[in-house]
């Protein structure tokens, strides 16, 4: 039975509504765009008379009224809603969104739940135009809206675990000539799963970034088994690695819907030449030396996430280029919670620049127990001296 009290008090809980955008949020609904084509993407909460976004993609407004909306009525079915063409059905065809802006045809939401399991919103996707889903896009909308849902959710109890902390923390950064190399991780109070690994093969530097979903023991030890399954056999290439993290999170996960996002990379100390797969992360970027970013953005799906797609998502590695002077930084989504919020990349530029890549590791680490931080802060910089 439809509660509304209810589930209006479990918004307010949450204490999410008419709160800033969220990089995290965010990437979700650019993830979503990509992988179903779409011109439009919203993360919707139902207020008392309002849908309020808390993204958005393509819509041009941060709210609508909650009457008539397809969030609304995707909130009070509690279950996935798909409209294949609006203008074709009893329920939506005079609808004021399909007959005026922004013209709906296509509705895709899967309801977001507080805590309690209160219906609070919805992650649709939309278009002008007529479209199907297949199962398997079906089942990545959910996943993309769990996704979404562990975002807002802020009930997670925080534990300590300062012994799998520790083993996920390289005792020793790599020396290589020519190369400053640094990375840092602190929890928050807490191990919230974030992990850098540093290290030499065959004469390359391996790279790995990764976060698994969530706080908490369930995702250090997931964290854990990515960081060991991508160590246990270093002859392999990056996509082999990765693919095989994928197959052991799917065989051993597939029905806990968790998943980690990660940056997998291989550096040429002689060339610089870097090789990069990025699995949902999309944060890893260049810093030339001429002061300018290159972001290193990735349309790929979080590992486990991707292995029921058919045909199954492969993921070729990205190739860039370290010139003298330029800097390969990849951070967790920790670090978005600190930086300058009006030029957060001026902020790291800033900081590198005056004190190097140990000086701003250490800087990064400092900030990890700000009053803006609220999550575990992991960071590598590698920077090509000449």
């Amino acid at each position: 039975m439809f509660d509304e009290r209810r589930r209006q008090e479990a918004l307010e809980e949450l204490g999410i509504l008419d709160t800033p955008r969220d990089e995290r949020v965010d990437r979700v609904a650019r993830l979503a765009k990509e992988m179903f084509g779409v011109p439009m993407v919203s993360v919707s909460l139902i207020d008392r008379d309002r849908q309020w976004r808390k993204t958005e993609i393509g819509l041009g407004a941060d709210e609508a009224p909650r009457q008539d909306s397809f969030c609304d009525y995707t909130v009070r079915q509690d279950r996935t809603v798909v409209v294949e063409d609006a203008a074709l059905t009893d329920l939506f065809a005079d609808n004021p969104f399909v007959s005026g802006d922004p013209h709906l045809r296509f509705y895709a939401g899967h309801p977001l739940h507080a805590p309690g399991g209160e219906p609070i919103g919805t992650l649709c996707v939309l278009d002008t135009e007529p479209r199907t889903l297949t199962d398997a896009q079906l089942d990545l909308l959910r996943d993309l809206a769990f996704w979404v849902q562990s975002e807002l959710a802020n009930d997670a109890e925080l534990d300590h675990a300062a012994v799998i902390q520790s083993t996920l923390r390289p005792h020793a950064h790599p020396q290589v000539p020519g190369y400053t190399i640094a990375g840092g991780s602190v929890s928050r109070g807490a191990l919230a799963g974030d992990f850098y690994d540093l290290g030499m093969h065959d004469g390359a530097l391996r790279i790995t970034l990764a976060d698994a979903m969530g706080k908490g023991t369930g995702p250090a030890l997931i964290a854990a088994s990515v960081r060991a399954s991508l160590r246990t056999a270093p002859e392999r290439g990056l996509a082999a690695s990765i693919a095989e993290v994928d197959r052991l999170l799917e065989e051993d996960l597939g029905d806990t819907a968790m998943f980690v996002t990660a940056v997998h990379a291989e550096m040429s100390p002689t060339t610089g030449d870097l090789d990069i797969i990025d699995a949902g992360h999309s944060l890893a970027f260049i810093l030339r030396a001429d002061g300018s970013w290159e972001h290193l953005r990735s349309t790929s799906l979080p590992l486990g996430m991707g292995m029921g797609l058919q045909p199954p998502e492969i993921r070729e590695p990205r190739n860039a280029r370290l010139e003298p002077g330029d800097a390969f930084v990849c951070c967790s989504d920790g670090l978005l919670d600190v930086l300058d919020p009006d030029d957060p990349y001026a902020h790291v530029y800033r900081v590198l620049t005056e004190l190097g890549p140990d000086g701003a590791i250490r800087e990064a680490m400092g900030l990890a127990t700000a009053e803006a931080a609220t999550d575990d802060i992991t960071v590598i910089v590698v920077r090509r001296d000449r």
